[in-house]
């Protein structure tokens, strides 16, 4: 009954194999081995992460983010945020400006902020933003009250310019500042449409309503735009003379119904009539 009571034990022996001599041998029980297993692997793994943690070896690591890394990766995200909000900004001016070109119904600012939830121009910014706005539409609004129309004879520090005549033919359909800010000239085929100014290609490209357009940048603020060519002869960031062939009079683009040239005079964010001056 004594023997059934006493616990299993287990002896670990070390045997010269050439004299069977017992080198060393240790006796336990299987609860004694865990325990002892146990321990000795948490004391190496307690010691391995003190090891990485309080010495300089855990930098040594692949992918190991130190204190100058965080640092850097935290400027970085405060310059990715920041690149993120500029480029919004430029989007929303880009697509409202784009509108004005293509003579449809520019978005105010709060529509534009509603549809982009951007939430990035706040405070201040949008602040003014909202009041040039408002300022904007509320001087439209007073010229179509007062009847400021294309026959309109304003006195503009563009007036002692020389325009060059991008196409010479007949208007037929003219100017008007609530629903058609240009003048469309009918010439025949492959008439040659030239640069009015000198300036810089800021764009040229195609659209559905408009066909093949080239916006040209001039200096003082001037814009020119020519709408529904058959082919363009300039790219964007391209230097241009007055005069220069920039595209080949077409019928692209489908609010066009024959060949002629839509052509657009902006100077300063607000479209001119041209036939102010240029003789055409």
């Amino acid at each position: 009954m004594g023997r059934q009571n006493q616990k299993k034990l287990y002896r670990l022996s070390l045997i010269d194999d050439a004299s069977h001599e017992k080198i060393y041998s240790i006796k336990f029980s299987a609860a004694g081995f865990f325990i002892v297993l146990a321990v000795s692997l948490c004391s190496l793994l307690g010691g391995l992460y003190a090891l990485l943690v309080l010495t300089p070896l855990h930098y040594t690591i692949p992918g190991y983010p130190d204190a100058n890394f965080r640092s850097q990766a935290v400027r970085n995200a405060i310059k990715i945020d920041s690149l993120e909000a500029a480029m919004t900004r430029w989007k929303l001016y880009s697509d409202n400006l784009n509108r004005t070109l293509s003579g449809e119904q520019t978005l105010s600012l709060d529509s534009l902020l509603r549809d982009n939830g951007t939430g990035y121009l706040e405070g201040k910014d949008a602040e003014y933003l909202r009041k040039q706005d408002a300022a904007l539409r509320e001087r439209v609004a007073k010229e179509e009250q007062f009847g400021v129309s294309a026959g309109s004879k304003r006195e503009l520090p563009i007036e002692g310019l020389h325009f060059f005549t991008p196409l010479k033919g007949v208007i037929s359909n003219g100017f008007n500042l609530a629903s058609h800010p240009a003048v469309d000239i009918t010439a025949p085929a492959n008439s040659v449409v030239k640069a009015a100014l000198d300036g810089t290609v800021t764009y040229a490209g195609w659209s559905d309503e408009y066909g093949y357009t080239i916006t040209i940048q001039h200096a003082g603020d001037i814009l020119t735009t020519y709408k529904h060519n058959r082919k363009l002869s300039k790219k964007v960031g391209d230097k241009v003379s007055a005069g220069t062939a920039i595209a080949i009079v077409g019928n692209t683009g489908s609010l066009s119904n024959g060949e002629h040239l839509h052509f657009e005079l902006w100077y300063k964010g607000e479209a001119v009539d041209p036939t102010l001056y240029i003789s055409f």
